[in-house]
């Protein structure tokens, strides 16, 4: 069975620091690429970060730009998200999600939805 399994988040000060690990299991991880994406209340749902397995190559959001760096470790089919200079409207339910890679020029196509898989998220609450 294929499972995604997110995991890291919690409460903090803005300012403050989370990682986030999404563990997979499954399927062939160098064939995928996995991103992270986010819902917050009263909000649709908005792709942060992706990372193409096989080389690592990978996406950001404008709004977490120089803040979040997502990174792979093939060895234990887990994705990170560390995030960085938190603020209060990064509060949201993170969700991390699979995709089959087909080796798109521009990483952030690799994450475009419909995604293949899903984990259960996890909720980050930046206080002010």
């Amino acid at each position: 069975d294929v499972q995604l399994q997110a995991s890291g988040g919690g409460l903090v000060q803005a300012g403050g620091s989370l990682r986030l690990s999404c563990a997979a299991s499954g399927f062939t991880f160098d064939d995928y690429a996995i991103g992270w994406f986010r819902q917050a209340p009263g909000k649709e749902r908005e792709g942060v970060s992706c990372i193409r397995s096989r080389d690592g190559s990978t996406y950001y959001t404008d709004s977490v730009k120089g803040r979040f760096t997502i990174s792979s470790d093939n060895a234990k089919n887990t994705v990170y998200l560390q995030m960085n200079s938190l603020k209060p409207e990064d509060t949201a339910v993170y969700y991390c999600a699979a995709k089959r890679s087909w080796g798109y020029y521009n990483t952030m196509h690799e994450c475009r939805n419909p995604m293949n898989y899903w984990g259960k998220g996890t909720l980050v609450t930046v206080s002010s």
